[in-house]
């Protein structure tokens, strides 16, 4: 009876893993941009936060390429201004002002770039940047995987995203991180329907008039 209870929870929890990542996966697929030509115009872009390096000290490749997506947008006039958004947990660790740092040196300027510290999770990034930044029609930045969930959990949020694709690591650099996104993907579910998980932290508003 408890092989049988066992195999029964499995099936269940397998099924529930595949519906979360088709469902969200299917939601982005025409919402979601990889050329500058064919990118709407928006006043805003939404940068997803990741560290600058790798624990072994090397760029990190999302970063790079992030970076490369976000100054393609901004010179080509697709976007005025950027809110870069990250984890800033610690004092040693900080997304957004390496972020701003990188966009800096690609010369864009400093008065076109919001940081937000309070990015600790997708969701919260892009809740916050309807309730504490004022945005409610923008562009996500960041790849394609991580794209998917953004823009699903936007749409819970009734906010009007899409999303410029950033260009994807190589297959063996990504591997551990598609691994980790499937699950994420069911974790994701399981806090817009289930749990009803809210930003850790608000705050005052920061409007961004354009």
């Amino acid at each position: 009876m408890l092989n049988k209870w066992t195999i029964s929870i499995s099936i269940v929890l397998i099924g529930f893993v595949l519906f979360s990542n088709i469902l969200i996966a299917n939601y982005a697929t025409e919402k979601i941009f990889s050329k500058e030509q064919d990118t709407p115009e928006k006043p805003v872009a939404l940068l997803l936060g990741t560290s600058r390096y790798t624990v072994r000290g090397n760029t990190n490749l999302y970063f790079k390429y992030r970076i490369e997506a976000t100054t393609s947008l901004y010179k080509s006039g697709k976007i005025k201004h950027i809110i870069v958004s990250g984890d800033n947990s610690l004092s040693s660790y900080n997304e957004p002002r390496e972020m701003r740092k990188a966009l800096i040196a690609n010369g864009i300027p400093d008065s076109s770039i919001t940081l937000d510290f309070a990015g600790f999770r997708t969701l919260d990034s892009v809740v916050r940047c309807k309730e504490v930044f004022g945005q409610d029609n923008f562009i996500i930045i960041s790849q394609r995987f991580h794209l998917e969930r953004a823009l699903y959990i936007a749409k819970k949020f009734n906010i009007h995203a899409i999303g410029f694709a950033a260009q994807d690591p190589p297959e063996k650099y990504s591997f551990k991180t598609n691994v980790r996104e499937y699950f994420a993907r069911t974790k994701a579910i399981i806090d817009l329907y289930i749990l009803n998980t809210q930003p850790k932290f608000l705050g005052e508003k920061e409007i961004i008039n354009l």
